[in-house]
């Protein structure tokens, strides 16, 4: 007997949730039932082209088939044992990342921000473990628009005032803010507490920001000269998004100038919730229970077997298809066309970015802000993203045709051809 699977219509779906949800996200007026690719429906029929992933954590595309198997024979297998005992997925997904990355010993958690804190948490044994002439080194330098995270410590990193508002009396003294791609800024900001340099290779939520060629391997050099821990923010940028495995990759070539510590998550997971902290040999071992006299950081459900098995097939999924170089010619090919429709259209200012991670900096008429445009597109069927008022973002799934970007560039134009 074949059963036709029915939904609530959209309007009932948002009175539910609002009666039974905090409202923490200002959400559109859409309740998406499935979706398959780089295409989404609504619980009322209607379809959306996908150019922004969820946030960039869809980095296969919706119900890629390769994920659902794997999560398919895993959830008949196994699902959690807890962490003081071995399992098969979580040794898989670790050596994929030291195979793409670095020398270095991952930690599996939930998003992030935990991501994140485990490696502020890190980076303040080795201040403990090697201390200033005062005392323990405790204090990390992050970017003027960068975003960490909302946990207690992660807001209080991320240099954007709006995220740590109504949280006061917080950890300022123990965060430093300076600009992005200035070295002299974190020069002048380092002293005597100072233990580690936090930065994300690109910034996402910044205004998808590129730093200069010499940036990174000027600041891995003045980590090296000053002591500190070189933490790089691969949330939004790792696994081949940029179209590197991971982004400090453009900049950073060699085994000697990888970061200390890496964190990942959003496609790491292909959708599911997967964090990583990933620390190289210089910081590794603080982690370590027998050396440090006991557990420093743990989590319950941080590396289970079903996300597991989805990290590992995602690293797998994009070798075996060249997804990386892939992002490469798309994201090039994107930023060729949206440039020449800037030629001739003055309200495109900018194409930054590198990859599939590229951001379109609007000039836009005053009044108009890029949520308006955001939403102008979603009514004509296209998934976007705004930040910082004038950039719109794109970060389709790397699975994403030249078709279907053409498909959504095509009412990205129209939209703007409108204003």
């Amino acid at each position: 007997m074949t059963t036709t699977q029915t939904h609530d219509s959209t309007q009932d779906i948002i009175a539910r949730r609002d009666r039974h949800m905090t409202l923490n996200y200002p959400r559109y007026p859409i309740a998406i039932a499935r979706g398959q690719g780089c295409e989404l429906w609504d619980a009322d029929g209607k379809r959306y082209l996908d150019l922004f992933a969820g946030f960039g954590a869809g980095l296969l595309g919706h119900c890629h088939p390769d994920l659902v198997a794997a999560v398919s024979r895993q959830a008949q297998t196994l699902w959690h044992v807890g962490n003081l005992l071995h399992t098969e997925p979580q040794t898989r997904a670790a050596e994929a990342i030291a195979r793409h990355g670095f020398a270095g010993r991952s930690f599996f958690c939930h998003s992030g921000a935990d991501a994140n804190e485990g490696a502020i948490k890190l980076a303040r044994l080795y201040g403990h473990a090697n201390p200033g002439s005062t005392g323990p080194r405790y204090k990390v330098i992050t970017c003027d628009q960068s975003f960490h995270g909302r946990t207690f410590a992660t807001m209080f990193a991320t240099a954007q005032p709006k995220v740590r508002e109504g949280f006061d009396p917080g950890l300022d003294a123990h965060f430093v803010h300076v600009p992005f791609n200035d070295l002299s800024a974190v020069e002048s900001a380092i002293d005597d507490a100072t233990v580690a340099v936090m930065l994300e290779p690109i910034q996402g939520e910044g205004g998808v920001n590129v730093p200069s060629d010499v940036y990174l391997p000027a600041l891995r050099d003045l980590c090296n000269d000053r002591d500190l821990v070189l933490i790089c923010d691969e949330v939004w940028t790792g696994v081949g998004r940029t179209g590197r495995w991971f982004a400090h990759q453009h900049w950073l070539t060699s085994a000697d100038e990888a970061p200390d510590i890496m964190t990942l998550a959003k496609g790491v997971g292909g959708g599911l919730p997967v964090g990583v902290m990933c620390a190289g040999p210089r910081v590794a071992d603080l982690y370590d229970w027998s050396k440090a006299g006991g557990v420093k950081h743990a989590t319950t459900l941080g590396g289970n077997c079903l996300s597991m098995a989805v990290t590992a097939t995602v690293f797998e999924v994009i070798e075996r298809d060249g997804l990386v170089e892939r992002a490469n010619e798309l994201g090039r090919y994107i930023t060729e066309r949206v440039g020449g429709f800037g030629r001739s259209n003055s309200l495109v200012r900018e194409v930054r970015g590198r990859g599939l991670f590229l951001g379109i900096d609007l000039d836009l008429p005053d009044g108009v802000a890029v949520g308006q445009v955001v939403k102008r597109c979603m009514d004509e069927g296209l998934m976007v993203n705004g930040t910082q008022n004038t950039v719109f973002r794109l970060a389709p799934p790397l699975t994403v045709t030249q078709d279907e970007i053409d498909e959504g560039l095509a009412i990205m134009e129209r939209v703007l051809g409108e204003l």
